[in-house]
């Protein structure tokens, strides 16, 4: 038996359309974060980026279970003295929900040069339109939804 390492040549991506709605924040970051990584193909290898193209609609339509729309902040700084800035989830998932998936993958990326890479290929949308029909992207489904 021979190993198989799959490089940059051997890859071949796809463009995969998931569609969000009625998702956890959570439970949908970690599985387009794994497509991203390309972990769900028998060809994975840590250090190539063998994933596949992710197109994301419907986010304004994403959830955050418990009581995390009011309890959950997200911070930034400004640098200066005082300049901590706090925003509510709320605020956030009515406004620049795309921007709220985003960070959560993100978060599930490698931290280097291949996790940037890979992050590239994660295109984000509020609605259901999107400009990369002409990529033909395939319809994938998610596992787990709120029932």
């Amino acid at each position: 038996m021979k190993t198989v390492m799959a490089n940059a040549q051997t890859v071949n991506s796809e463009w995969l359309l998931v569609d969000v709605t009625d998702m956890p924040l959570g439970r949908a970051a970690s599985q387009i974060a794994n497509i991203l990584r390309g972990k769900h193909k028998p060809t994975f290898t840590p250090h190539c980026d063998a994933g596949d193209y992710v197109v994301v609609i419907n986010t304004d339509k994403m959830i955050l279970t418990g009581n995390k729309l009011t309890d959950k902040f997200y911070y930034r700084h400004s640098g200066y003295p005082g300049g901590l800035k706090k925003t509510a989830y709320k605020d956030l998932m009515q406004n620049k929900s795309d921007f709220v998936l985003e960070k959560a993958v993100k978060g599930m990326l490698p931290k280097n040069s291949l996790g940037r890479e890979m992050f590239k290929k994660l295109k984000v949308y509020k609605g259901a339109e999107h400009p990369h029909t002409a990529q033909q992207p395939k319809p994938y489904k998610l596992i787990g939804g709120v029932k």
